[in-house]
Order: structure tokens, then C-alpha cells, then sequence
């Protein structure tokens, strides 16, 4: 077999330690010299914010924090950023906080340091989003790319149990989009493959039994590869289809991630025997091979898991599926494995919206 393809594998440091993100995030602070630091913390997240920073040098604190960053947040965010002329950004949350960071670096080009406290995966890319009279941009910029990662499993504790699940899928979402997004490449497949199978015992570990600890630091382990596999690879199908989802309807990310991967999964697998391959390996166990049924272990996942199913349990209404078919068919990569047209395209979604079961 003859290998051809390139690969980037972006410059970042990664801490794990339960218990150890203040000292990582002042070691962090340190290293970059900063004397004046922005910190972006959602509400919820605010106190736990405080109490890794404490002894670091905040200069402005940012609560205002918005799933799909609103570009009229982020102008806020960007200008108080300027005025208080900070040098470095800690961000404490889930991937909304990440992406509030993200906005700000982007005009206001100052290292980021992420504290994720869910499974979004977005600490782990140079991807950014914004989102402007109902249409969510994308784009991907060096900028943007959080310097440092600090995870500690501590963290997670206080998650809802049906978000912290919800957020768990979305970075199997990573995982399996990574197998036929533009980039995918044998490397971004081996990390999406491990990725996939450590969120999985992640997540039934925390559907089980939110307080074991080991569950969780296997779903935070998991993400981290699942996005720098979707990093990598870019944005497949079904990442397009949930951007413009949230985006123009304001579905909740996470949840609509969870809702619209096995539709997506069953319409790509029948043409991309490797996926079916790499997510029957992860799912039923390398012994389970080429025979194993991927969709069908998809499925178990999502029924071990408790996972949400339809996108109408997520405030999207039926009469919205033409407006998102019209969004999203322009924005679907051309190596999706299997063209993809407007009819296919609203037969998924109504599948997806109506709570089917996907296959």
C-alpha cells in the first residue's frame, strides 16, 4: 500500500491533572511574561474562574457569554479587551467561553489560555465562530489557537449529567466527521478512532454514574484527540449541517450535534467502508472487525447513554427544514463520501427533526 497524503499538527501545550489547574494556569501566565490578563468565564462558571486565577494578574473580568458568539458580544468583548490593553486571555467554561476567547484573538492577537470544564473540544482547534443575522461564520485562523490547554477532571464535577452526555457526543461527532471531512488523512483517523472509543467509555461511565471521576477524565482524554482530529481533518457534513442549525435557529450546540450524527452517519457509512471499519473497531472492540455492524454500535451508544433524538425536542420547527436545506446544501464539502442534494438533504432532516430512528 502506497501512502500519499499532508498532514499539520498544530503547536500547542497540553496539561492533565486532576486538582492542578491553578498551578498550570499560573505556570502558563508566567511563561508568556503577562501582566495584564482578560478573564472570560461564563456565570456559571465564575467562581470556579476566581479560584484557578487567584494570584494571577486580572485585569478585566468578561461574563458576557453566548452560545454561537453573537458578533455584537464579540465587538463588546474586543473593545473592553482594547481598552484594558491585556496581554493574555484565560478563558474557564465550555466551548462557548472558548469561542468568546477565540472572537477577541482574533482582532486582538494575544495568547489564549483554556480551561475547558466540558467536552466541546474547541480549546484543542484554530477554529472560530461568529454569528450574524441568523447566519453562523466559520473560518479557521493560527491566532485563535489557544497556547496552552489546562484539563483537570476537578472541573467537570458539577456538570449536569444530561449536558455533560450531550457534550460527550459532540466530541464523537468530532470523531466520526474526521473520517471523511476534507482533510481526513490516516493520522487524523487513528486519533478520531482512539478518540471515539475513550468518549464512549467516557460517557456511559458518566451516564452510569456521574461522580466516577475516571469517566470523566476518559471523556475529557477522548475530546481532546477528537478535536485535534476535526482540527485537522476541517469540517465534514454533519458539522456544516449543526453550524447552520445553531446558527440559524439557535438550536443548543451540543444537543444538536448528539441529534444529527446517526442521521448523518447512516446516509455516509454505506460509501466509506473505512469508517464503518475504524467506528465498529472503537465501539464493538478491535475483535468485532470488519463484520461489525458501525451504525448499529452508533446506536447502542446512544441507547446505553440516554442520548437526545430529535431536533423538534430542541425547539426546531417543522416548517424551518427547507430554510435549513437552503443554508446548508451550498456549504457541504464536495468529498462528502456520497452526494448530497436538496431532497437528501431534507429527508435527513426531517428524519433528524421527527426523532427516527437514523438507517
Amino acid at each position: 500500500m502506497t501512502l500519499t497524503f499532508s498532514h499539520t499538527t498544530a503547536a500547542q501545550r497540553v496539561h492533565f491533572g486532576a486538582g492542578r489547574a491553578p498551578e498550570h494556569v499560573r505556570a502558563e501566565v508566567e511563561r508568556a511574561g503577562a501582566a495584564r490578563v482578560m478573564l472570560i468565564a461564563g456565570g456559571s462558571s465564575a467562581a470556579v474562574a476566581a479560584r484557578i486565577t487567584e494570584g494571577v494578574p486580572v485585569a478585566l473580568v468578561w461574563t458576557d457569554v453566548a452560545q454561537h458568539v453573537p458578533v455584537e458580544a464579540a465587538i463588546r468583548a474586543r473593545e473592553a479587551a482594547a481598552s484594558a490593553a491585556v496581554d493574555l486571555l484565560v478563558c474557564v467554561g465550555g466551548g462557548s467561553t472558548v469561542g468568546m476567547a477565540k472572537a477577541v484573538a482574533l482582532t486582538h492577537p494575544v495568547p489564549i489560555i483554556a480551561v475547558p470544564t466540558t467536552y466541546a473540544g474547541s480549546e484543542a482547534t484554530d477554529v472560530w465562530g461568529l454569528t450574524e443575522n441568523g447566519r453562523k461564520t466559520t473560518g479557521s485562523d493560527s491566532r485563535v489557537l489557544p497556547a496552552a490547554v489546562v484539563y483537570d477532571v476537578t472541573l467537570t464535577a458539577g456538570l449536569d449529567p444530561r449536558t455533560a452526555v450531550a457534550s460527550a457526543l459532540n466530541g464523537v461527532a468530532h470523531c466520526v466527521d474526521s473520517f471523511w471531512a476534507p482533510r481526513a488523512d490516516p493520522l487524523n483517523a487513528t486519533l478520531g478512532g482512539e478518540g471515539l472509543r475513550a468518549l464512549a467509555i467516557g460517557a456511559r461511565a458518566m451516564a452510569a454514574d456521574p461522580a466516577q471521576e475516571s469517566g470523566r477524565e476518559s471523556a475529557q482524554y477522548g475530546a481532546y484527540l477528537a478535536a485535534v482530529a476535526f482540527a485537522s481533518a476541517g469540517s465534514g457534513m454533519h458539522h456544516k449541517i449543526c453550524h447552520a442549525l445553531g446558527g440559524t435557529l439557535g438550536l443548543p450546540h451540543a444537543e444538536t450535534h448528539a441529534v444529527v450524527l446517526p442521521h448523518v452517519a447512516a446516509f455516509n457509512l454505506p460509501a466509506s467502508p473505512d469508517a464503518r471499519r475504524r467506528i465498529s473497531a472503537a465501539l464493538a472492540g478491535e475483535s468485532a472487525g470488519h463484520g461489525a455492524d458501525a451504525l448499529g454500535s452508533l446506536h447502542a451508544l446512544y441507547s446505553d447513554v440516554g442520548a437526545p433524538r430529535a431536533l423538534r425536542e430542541l425547539g426546531m420547527r417543522e416548517q424551518d427544514i427547507a430554510l435549513a436545506v437552503d443554508v446548508i446544501l451550498p456549504t457541504i464539502p464536495p468529498s462528502n463520501p456520497r452526494p448530497v442534494d436538496g431532497r437528501a438533504l431534507a429527508a435527513l432532516l426531517t428524519d433528524a427533526w421527527a426523532g427516527g430512528a437514523a438507517g
